[in-house]
C-alpha cells in the first residue's frame, strides 16, 4: 500500500480519547468523566481548598444562620440553543434546580448570568430569556439576580448561560455517597440516554424514524415524593454529563461499595438504543437532563419505587441493581448472555456540548 501520509492534512485532528497527561485543556476536561475529575482534583480543589468544596456533590450543603442550605452553580454551553423538548434556557433552570434536589432541597432562588456574543439576534436572546423564565415558574423558583456580558463576534457561541441556586434542606435529610452500604437498592427514575441523543439528532441532522425529545425537566417534586416515603434515602444523583455510568462510578468511588447492575433492567428507549447502535455509543454514558438515580435502603425500596411511579416524572422508574461488598469502588453489569462487564468511568465525553 502506498504511503499517503505526506498528502494528509492532519491540522486540527484530535484524539477522541485524549491522553491523560495533557499540557492544555481538551474537550474531554468538560465531559464529566475521568478528565473532569482530574482537573478538579489537581487544579481547582488545591487552589480553592475548604471542607465544603471537598464534598464534591451536585450541590454543597452548608449551615447558615441555623438553616441548612444547598448551594449549586452550573454553566450551560449547549449547541444548538434550541432542541426537541427544550432550550438552553430550560437547561439553565432545570440543571441547577436538579443539582439542588439531589441534596434533598427544594430550590428557592436562582441567579442568572448571560454571556452574549456580539451579533446574536435579539429575537434569539428574547426566546431564550422567555424559556428560562417559563422554566423557573414551572419549577417554582424565582430568578432573583443576574448579570450580562457581551464578547466580541467570534469569541463566543451565541449565548452562554450561568445559573446558581440556593434551597433549604429539610431536617433529617442526609444525602451523600458515604452513606451507601452493601444491600442498598439502585433505582433509576426512567429511560436513560434521551437528552444526549436528542441533541445529537438535531446537531448533526440525523433522522432515526421517530423524533427523540429531550427529557429536560425539574426533579424537585419527584424528590419530595420520594422523601415523603422516608427521609432515609442514602444518595441521589442526576446523571447528566457522562450519563448513568459516570454517576454510578462517582458514588462507588466515594462510598467504597461495589455496584452491580442488571443490564436488561436499565430502561433504554428503542429509539435511543437504535441511535446509539448507529452512532457507536453506549446509552449508559449518554447524558440525561430529567432523570435521577437513587441508592435506597432495601427495606424502603418497594415503597419508594411505588411513590416514584405515581409521579409523572417517575412513571417508568425501575430497580436496576444493588450496592455490594465485592469489588469495592467498581461498577459492573450482568449482561443478557449471563456474563459480566465492567462499566468504567468515562474518560471524557461521547457527546460534547450537550448541556
Amino acid at each position: 500500500m502506498p504511503d499517503t501520509t505526506d498528502r494528509l492534512d492532519l491540522t486540527g485532528w484530535t484524539c477522541p480519547a485524549p491522553l491523560r497527561d495533557q499540557p492544555r485543556i481538551v474537550m474531554g476536561h468538560g465531559g464529566g468523566g475521568t478528565l473532569s475529575a482530574e482537573l478538579v482534583e489537581h487544579v481547582f480543589a488545591p487552589a480553592f481548598g475548604g471542607a465544603t468544596l471537598a464534598q464534591l456533590g451536585d450541590a454543597a450543603t452548608v449551615s447558615l444562620g441555623g438553616a441548612r442550605l444547598a448551594f449549586s452553580t452550573d454553566s450551560f454551553v449547549v449547541r444548538p440553543l434550541f432542541f426537541p423538548g427544550g432550550s438552553i434556557g430550560d437547561l439553565a433552570v432545570n440543571g441547577t434546580v436538579n443539582d439542588l434536589a439531589m441534596s434533598g432541597a427544594r430550590a428557592a432562588y436562582l441567579s442568572c448570568g448571560f454571556i452574549l456574543e456580539e451579533g446574536v439576534e435579539m429575537e434569539t436572546v428574547s426566546r431564550v430569556a422567555e424559556a428560562l423564565g417559563a422554566a423557573a415558574r414551572t419549577a417554582g423558583v424565582e430568578v432573583a439576580t443576574g448579570d450580562t456580558k457581551v464578547v466580541e463576534a467570534g469569541h463566543g457561541d451565541g449565548i452562554y448561560v450561568n445559573t446558581a441556586g440556593i434551597g433549604l434542606v429539610p431536617a433529617g435529610v442526609d444525602l451523600r455517597p458515604q452513606r451507601v452500604v452493601p444491600g442498598d437498592v439502585v433505582i433509576v427514575s426512567g429511560p436513560v440516554g434521551v437528552h444526549g441523543v436528542a441533541i445529537m439528532s438535531v446537531r448533526e441532522g440525523l433522522e432515526f424514524g421517530v423524533e427523540i425529545v429531550s427529557d429536560c425537566a425539574p426533579l424537585g417534586s419527584l424528590v419530595e415524593a420520594m422523601l415523603s416515603v422516608t427521609p432515609d434515602l442514602h444518595v441521589l444523583r442526576d446523571p447528566t454529563r457522562g450519563g448513568l455510568a459516570a454517576s454510578l462510578n462517582e458514588i462507588a468511588a466515594a462510598s467504597g461499595a461495589g455496584v452491580v447492575l442488571t443490564e436488561r433492567e436499565v430502561p433504554v428507549p428503542p429509539a435511543v438504543a437504535n441511535a446509539c447502535a448507529v452512532l457507536g455509543l453506549d446509552p449508559f454514558y449518554v447524558a440525561n437532563e430529567g432523570k435521577l438515580v437513587a441508592f435506597v435502603p432495601r427495606e424502603h425500596a418497594d415503597a419508594v419505587l411505588a411513590a416514584m411511579r405515581d409521579h409523572p416524572l417517575g412513571a417508568e422508574a425501575a430497580i436496576i441493581g444493588e450496592a455490594v461488598a465485592d469489588h469495592p469502588g467498581m461498577v459492573v453489569a450482568r449482561t443478557g448472555l449471563g456474563g459480566t462487564r465492567v462499566v468504567d468511568m468515562p474518560l471524557g465525553e461521547q457527546l460534547p456540548r450537550i448541556c
